[in-house]
């Protein structure tokens, strides 16, 4: 499967950021270079990654995200990810950095009280 990615400006003045698909060592940097394009056109005050559509994210895809949130972070906007597939949302549990992009719970994930559960760890 292809990354396809779509930009839209949201009601509140942020732009949403939405890829699509694999991200993976072949288009990561597409998703780095999405955020610089926003950054350079429109300079808004939040960026928004919809991830809900990204059905795999490999390392070099989380580091593409860290790549796009130092680059948003220099430029003083702030990069959030929200509503990540319970794929995307495991990937960046792992990895320690839920905190890193808002701590997004998964898309389509509630608990009883209105909260993600934590993914369960294999192997506990």
């Amino acid at each position: 499967m292809t990354l396809s990615i779509t930009t839209s400006t949201l009601a509140n003045g942020a732009v949403e950021v939405s890829p699509e698909g694999e991200i993976d060592v072949e288009n990561a940097y597409e998703i780095r270079e999405a955020v610089a394009a926003q950054l350079n056109e429109k300079h808004p005050s939040r960026i928004e990654l919809n991830m809900q559509h990204v059905s795999f994210i490999d390392s070099v895809g989380i580091s593409a995200l860290v790549a796009a949130f130092q680059l948003a972070s220099i430029s003083d906007v702030k990069l959030v990810v929200t509503r990540p597939s319970r794929f995307a949302h495991r990937q960046l549990w792992v990895a320690g950095l839920l905190g890193l992009f808002g701590s997004p719970t998964p898309w389509g994930d509630t608990g009883d009280k209105g909260e993600a559960e934590q993914p369960a760890v294999s192997g506990a």
